[in-house]
Parts: C-alpha cells; sequence; structure tokens
C-alpha cells in the first residue's frame, strides 16, 4: 500500500472516530459526510419550543456553530416545505424560537438569501421563496433535498445531471496528461481498491470524490470546474437509486481503473466510454440514465 493510501485510510477512520490527528484532515478538505439518521424537523407553527433549542438539534450539525446550525435547521425547513413559499421569517421569532443571537439569526437569513432560499426586502421583510428561485445547485441545498421529501427527485436529477457533463470531463481531461495528476488519481484507484478489500466505505467515498473532483478540474473548462462541488454532494447523499460509482465493488474499480489507462493513452474517446458506463444505473434498480450505446 502506498504511504498516500496509508494516510487517507488513517485519517479516515480517524475522523469517522472523531479522533484526527493534527494536520491530516486538512490534507484531505473533503465534504462532511451527512448522517445518516437525521432528527426531523418539526413545523414552525405548533412545535414544541424545546425541539427549537440548538442544542437539543445538533443530529446533521456535527461541526457547525451557532450560525451553521441555524442556517442547517432553517434550510431543512424551507426545503422539505415546514416553511412555505411567501411565508414571512421574522428574525425575533426566529431568534426566541432557536436561543440565538440577532447577529446570528441576520448572518444566517443572509447565508440562505445567498443561495435563493429567502429575499428580504424593505417594508416587506424577509420572506420565503419559491423553489424557482433557489439555487438547485447548491451543495447545500442538494443535501437538503437528498434528506427531504424531495430526495427521489433529487437523486434522479443528479445522476443524469453528472451524467450529461463528466463523460465530457472525461474526454476533456484526456488532452491535459500531467504526470504528477495522473499518479494522483492511480493513488485513488489504488486507495478506493484497499478501502474496499478493508471494508472501508468512509475511505472508499472519499477518494471517489477527489477522483472525480480532479478529474473534472484537469479538463481545462472553467465552467465545468464550477460543477465540481455538485459532484461532491451526489457522492455524499444516500437512498434511492444509486450509480456505479457509489457502490464500492469491483465493476466500479475496474470502470475507475480504464478511466486512468484512457487518461494516460491520451484516449478522450474511451475515456469518456468508460465514464458513461461507471455513472449508468445498475440494472437491478430504476433506470434514471440511458446505458452507453454499443459501438
Amino acid at each position: 500500500m502506498s504511504t498516500l493510501a496509508h494516510t487517507m485510510m488513517t485519517a479516515a477512520r480517524s475522523a469517522d472516530s472523531g479522533l484526527a490527528s493534527p494536520g491530516e484532515l486538512d490534507r484531505y478538505p473533503y465534504a462532511e459526510a451527512p448522517a445518516v439518521n437525521r432528527v426531523g424537523v418539526p413545523a414552525w407553527d405548533g412545535a414544541d419550543p424545546e425541539l427549537g433549542r440548538m442544542g437539543r438539534r445538533a443530529a446533521g450539525s456535527r461541526g457547525r456553530g451557532l450560525h451553521g446550525q441555524l442556517v442547517q435547521q432553517l434550510g431543512q425547513m424551507i426545503v422539505s416545505g415546514d416553511l412555505g413559499a411567501d411565508r414571512p421569517l421574522v428574525p425575533e421569532e426566529i431568534g426566541q424560537r432557536f436561543e440565538v443571537s440577532r447577529t446570528v439569526v441576520r448572518e444566517s437569513l443572509r447565508v440562505l438569501e445567498a443561495k435563493g432560499l429567502v429575499s428580504a426586502r424593505p417594508n416587506v421583510g424577509t420572506r420565503v421563496r419559491p423553489v424557482s428561485d433557489w439555487n438547485l445547485l447548491d451543495p447545500d441545498i442538494i443535501e437538503w433535498r437528498a434528506f427531504g421529501p424531495q430526495r427521489d427527485d433529487q437523486r434522479r436529477e443528479l445522476s443524469e445531471l453528472r451524467w450529461t457533463f463528466e463523460p465530457l470531463a472525461a474526454c476533456l481531461a484526456a488532452g491535459h496528461g500531467r504526470e504528477d495528476v495522473q499518479q494522483r488519481l492511480t493513488d485513488m484507484v489504488e486507495i478506493m481498491g484497499h478501502a474496499m478489500s478493508q471494508g472501508d466505505a468512509l475511505t472508499f467515498a472519499r477518494a471517489d470524490a477527489e477522483f472525480h473532483s480532479l478529474l473534472i478540474q484537469i479538463a481545462g473548462n472553467r465552467m465545468l470546474e464550477h460543477l465540481s462541488g455538485i459532484v461532491s454532494a451526489a457522492l455524499q447523499v444516500s437512498g434511492g437509486p444509486v450509480t456505479g460509482c457509489e457502490r464500492p465493488n469491483e465493476t466500479s474499480l475496474a470502470q475507475h481503473g480504464r478511466i486512468v489507462d484512457a487518461l494516460a493513452d491520451g484516449d478522450g474517446a474511451a475515456a469518456e466510454a468508460a465514464m458513461r458506463q461507471l455513472l449508468t444505473v445498475h440494472p437491478e434498480v430504476e433506470r434514471v440514465v440511458p446505458a452507453p450505446r454499443e459501438h
């Protein structure tokens, strides 16, 4: 096992246990995996006030301060429909409900406004915006939708979106070969292989996320680079149909290896075909993207 593979697997296990050593996780700035068993967010009206307390709502908000937790709480409530479109959000009421300062409320609402979830206007106040105004490509909104009532739609839409741009990114990346990048991609495949043999799904997912993010970044298209956050978010959500790269198995690992080989050969068509095959939904679950055509 390479030194990089050993370091990543150790860091992943340390992170999972909450015992990360200094500097290890900073080397690999992966998005935090969302909690699987999330506490349901109560409706605003008629909810038990105790359930609104930040200290009792830590699930799903690990590593977040009061500001981050409030953004998480309000974001989930809006995306789930508990706070419907055009619903007024009164800062004083929010502060009392969640027992946070006006400063925390104000900054949290600004974050939600930047995501398109709320709007603030003079003489009108802050109100929830309709779904058509949301930034649906925002990683947080992707996560909130994936754990809410829209999870099936979110999963399908993510799969369809990735199937449209990741094969193109793989094709373009074949024309930007660099030894250091090639080695990094090879390392990620090695790490995934070791993680799979160890039953270490967390390390597999992190190496998988870095593999896809790096491939998009070397495609040489800055607009595609902005979509790398979508891939990271997609690889973190769970439930619903799954694509090949989200299943730690020999087939998935082999497809990643074929992509690396195609990039090394500068074969864009082969890299594109391998990526399409990797992102194709397994036949035993609902098909949400078309299978690659045989040539």
